[in-house]
């Protein structure tokens, strides 16, 4: 039977890519010269720290790592931004952790969303994906089609079609 999976996960090669452009095209920026930027990336629990010196700059250097990272192919949902920086001495810093795996309350949305759908097809989760299994590849196609459509806020990957 056909099947594949649905999948959130961001590539950490793809994302520090990313984060390096971002840092370059910064330093280049000539509303950012003379002051203290600085830009971390925690591979192991996919978090961008930022550092800088007015909110301002903060909402700048946001959207410079949403553009670059949509050109390096990585969705903006992927970014949780809901977070308020704080103040810490002269600077402001702000944790940005970026999705990683479905979480199981959004894994348990997207599988009443397919079976509300009545497309004949089944839907389980499996840790951090979702496995998606049916007769027909049309079906499989509809439900990709379906997801793409609704309004989850989550970069979802469809991977492994069989």
């Amino acid at each position: 039977m056909p099947s594949f999976d649905i999948a959130c996960k961001v590539d950490v090669q793809t994302l520090d890519n990313a984060i390096n452009t971002v840092r370059k095209e910064i330093s280049g920026r000539y509303d950012f010269k003379n002051s203290p930027v600085n830009i971390e990336l925690d591979k192991k629990n996919f978090v961008v720290s930022l550092e800088v010196e007015s909110d301002m700059k903060m909402k700048q250097l946001i959207d410079v790592i949403i553009s670059r990272s949509m050109k390096q192919g990585i969705d903006a949902s992927a970014f949780n931004f809901e977070k308020d920086a704080y103040p810490s001495g002269k600077v402001i810093k702000k944790e940005v952790p970026v999705q990683n795996g479905l979480q199981q309350d959004d894994a348990k949305k997207i599988v009443k969303q397919i079976k509300d759908s009545g497309i004949k097809v089944q839907a389980q989760i499996m840790d951090d994906i979702v496995r998606v299994t049916g007769k027909k590849i049309d079906d499989l196609q509809e439900v990709i089609a379906l997801l793409r459509s609704s309004d989850l806020k989550l970069p979802l990957s469809f991977v492994n079609m069989k």
